[in-house]
Formats: structure tokens, C-alpha cells, sequence
């Protein structure tokens, strides 16, 4: 059944949109500043998707009082679904799964948060053990190399964005988006086959990302007009702007990109480094203030300039706990976030709720408490006045001669 629906969908009429509807730049720019509910509804464990599954309590409507007051916009709930479908040929998902969802969704909504939802961990990440990577149903290395199995993850995807689309269809569009999927690779982040598989596993991508698509606009409701996020490989920027094919869609003006930015990792995601930028001597090579704007602006000339906003659906910079190391942190984010708002493009921080410094620190509010983690708030401050400040001095020099001096 979904298979034929994926074929009749893929040769659906164009609609334009009613004048009155908001653009997809406008739209996406209303979330900023933006933060992600990470390692919650995504995490999982033993092939099963659990909201304990790496290590954090249940997230409470709290934490997203505590966000509104912080004068966020919007937020991305990151949600893995292994575990919770069916077999074949329905595909059935759990209604206990859904209403979780809907119910972090609800909150989000009610404290006058926009709100993003997704397929997350269902794809490979870190993981090569032969049986456990059989619960990554999102296998792009097999699909590329075997049609059958690419028709049958085709099936799936479908019935489960159909079903997803479906339980939200009275959601307005105003508020509620939806992302096709996150960080889709081999398991080897942009360093495995796909370099040498003559482009089989972009093309695979491209071919999900318009079957999501189908199966949200086969939905109905709100899901006609409906904004929708869509990732390249793994969601780097360099190979999105090189292999994205943006999907066919049935009305014009809804289609969003997504990409994802801890660049560079060895300062922004594991703390290797302690400084940032032109005034650091602690600094990865050739990552520096120019070298951030410039990948920003691949996205931009590729993307932007032809009409499709641009997102980076993930972004952060870990807690270091010293005074020198929060002072190239906060350079760090005021400067990349005001590099995006110049751009149009909103990038949502990457909270896992962690407290704790280095490595992977990335919390600013307790999911259970809705406390402010260590400087959290001051961050979240610096966040909303990146995109939020209109003052004619406040620029992105004015921020790159404000540096750290030490």
C-alpha cells in the first residue's frame, strides 16, 4: 500500500500558497534563539528508543517555562523511534510513543514556543557492532548497494512520517514543523563508502528525503502547509551544499535546509582546544573567525540566494569553567551566532542537559528541573542578543574587536 502511495504522491500538482501564508526565511527566523531538547526523547538503549536511554530523568513541562522566560522562540525536539514500530507491511507505531511526543510538544506550545520534531538516532551513529547496528533501521551504506533494501527502509519511512504527520494534523502549521530526518551517514561521519561509492548513498538520501515529504503532504490537515526541514549527509555543511537535491513538493515556498555546525570540533564539541579565534594561541588549525563565515556562506550562496532558508538544526560550544576558557566560550558564541543571524540563518543549541565541564558539556537548563546549569542563562542572553540586537554599532566587527585579550 505505501509503496503505491509513494509513486502517486511523487507525481502530485504544484499548489501556491495562499497569499496570506508566512514565508519560509520569516518562519524559521521567528525560533531564534533556539535550543534543542538533546538526549531525551533521541536517546536510546539495547535498540530501543527510552527517554532514560542515556542517562537523563524524564524532561517536565519546566524546563520549557524556564526557556520561555530566557526569551526563547523556538525548539527542537529530537525523537528516535526505534523500538516502537511495528512489522511489515503497516509498520505500526506505538501510540504510547506518540503521545509522549505530543505531550513535550504541548508544553513547548503552551509557554509560546515554536517547536521542530523529527526522525533522530534511527540512522547509523557511532556504532559497529554487526548485531547492534541492526536496530538503525536508516541503513544508507546497505540501501546504496541493494535496491530491495532500499524499497523496504522506503516502505517504512513512509508509514512512519505518514503516521507521525497524521497524529499531528490538527497542529497548526504557524507553530509546528517538521525535519525529515538527522545526521544520515554510514556510520563514519563523512569519512567512509560514500567517497567511494560513485554518489550511491547521497542519491539514496535524496530519494528519503522527497518519501518523508510525500508522506507528510499525503497526511492532510495542516501537513498541506506545513514547513519542513530537510538534511544533506550527515548534515555537513560542505556536503550538503555539494549533494542536496531538494525533494519535489506539492506547494511551493515550505521547503527548509538543514545542516549542522560544532565547528571545530576539537574546541567546540570535545574541549580539546581552550581558545578560539584571532586572539587564541590554543586554537585548531585553520578554524578560525573567517573560516567559520565561510562555510556559512557556501550555505548561503547555494541555498539562500535561490529562496531556501537555510537552518542549523544543531550547534553548540562546550562549558569550560574558567575564566580564560568562558571568556574564548562566550567570544566564541556571540560571534558564530551573530555570523548567522547577518545571514537569516537560526541555529538551535545543542542542550543535553549535562553538568559538567570538557567534553560534551553542553547543558544549560536541567530537563527535569528547569534549573539553569553553571552560566546557562548568561549564554541563552548572549543567544537572544545575536539575533535579537537591531542597534547600528552592534555588528559583527564590533564583536570580533571585543575578543578575549589575555
Amino acid at each position: 500500500m505505501f509503496a503505491m502511495i509513494i509513486v502517486m504522491l511523487a507525481s502530485c500538482t504544484k499548489q501556491q500558497p495562499a497569499q496570506e501564508e508566512q514565508d519560509a526565511a520569516s518562519f524559521i527566523l521567528s525560533f531564534a534563539p533556539a535550543w534543542n531538547l538533546g538526549n531525551n526523547m533521541d536517546a536510546h538503549r539495547d535498540g530501543m528508543a527510552r527517554e532514560d536511554g542515556f542517562d537523563n530523568p524524564p524532561a517536565t513541562e519546566a524546563v520549557f517555562a524556564t526557556l520561555e522566560k530566557a526569551g526563547v522562540k523556538g525548539v527542537r525536539i529530537p525523537c528516535t523511534w526505534m523500538g516502537w514500530i511495528g512489522e511489515a507491511p503497516d509498520y505500526k507505531v506505538d501510540e504510547a510513543r506518540l503521545a509522549r511526543v505530543k505531550e513535550l510538544v504541548m508544553w513547548a506550545h503552551n509557554h509560546n514556543l515554536k517547536v521542530m520534531i523529527n526522525i533522530h538516532h534511527d540512522g547509523f551513529g557511532a556504532e559497529f557492532d554487526p548485531e547492534k547496528r541492526k536496530a538503525y533501521w536508516l541503513d544508507i551504506a546497505t540501501a546504496a548497494q541493494d535496491s530491495a533494501v532500499n524499497e523496504q527502509i522506503k516502505a517504512k519511512l513512509y508509514a512512519l512520517w505518514f503516521q507521525i504527520a497524521s497524529y499531528f494534523k490538527e497542529e497548526s502549521a504557524d507553530w509546528l514543523m517538521f525535519e525529515t530526518m538527522n545526521e544520515i551517514q554510514d556510520g563514519y561521519w563523512g569519512k567512509g563508502a560514500h567517497l567511494t561509492d560513485g554518489g550511491a548513498q547521497y542519491r539514496v538520501l535524496n530519494e528519503w528525503n522527497q518519501v518523508a515529504l510525500n508522506a507528510i503532504r499525503a497526511a492532510g490537515g495542516e501537513n498541506s502547509r506545513r514547513f519542513v526541514g530537510v538534511p544533506g549527509y550527515v548534515t555537513s555543511p560542505e556536503l550538503t551544499c555539494e549533494h542536496l537535491v531538494l525533494p519535489t513538493d506539492c506547494v511551493e515556498g515550505k521547503l527548509l535546509v538543514a545542516a549542522h555546525s560544532y565547528d571545530p570540533w576539537p574546541y567546540a564539541g570535545s574541549g580539546e582546544n581552550s581558545e578560539w579565534g584571532h586572539t587564541g594561541t590554543d586554537v585548531a588549525p585553520y578554524c578560525d573567525e573567517a573560516g567559520y563565515v565561510w562555510k556559512l556562506d557556501q550555505l548561503v550562496e547555494t541555498f539562500v540566494k535561490q529562496g531556501v532558508p537555510v537552518y542549523y538544526g544543531e550547534f553548540g560550544c562546550v562549558y569550560r569553567g574558567d575564566e580564560k576558557g568562558e571568556a574564548f566560550r562566550k567570544y566564541y558564541i556571540e560571534y558564530v551566532c551573530k555570523a548567522m543571524a547577518d545571514r537569516g540563518i537560526v541555529g538551535f543549541w545543542w542542550d543535553n542537559s549535562y553538568e559538567m565541564v570538557g567534553d560534551d558539556a553542553f547543558g544549560l537548563v536541567n530537563h527535569n528541573t528547569g534549573e539553569f546549569i553553571q552560566n546557562g542563562a548568561e549564554v541563552l542572553e548572549i543567544m537572544a542578543k545575536a539575533w535579537g540586537c537591531k542597534d547600528a554599532d552592534y555588528t559583527l566587527e564590533s564583536i570580533y574587536n571585543r575578543a578575549p585579550q589575555f
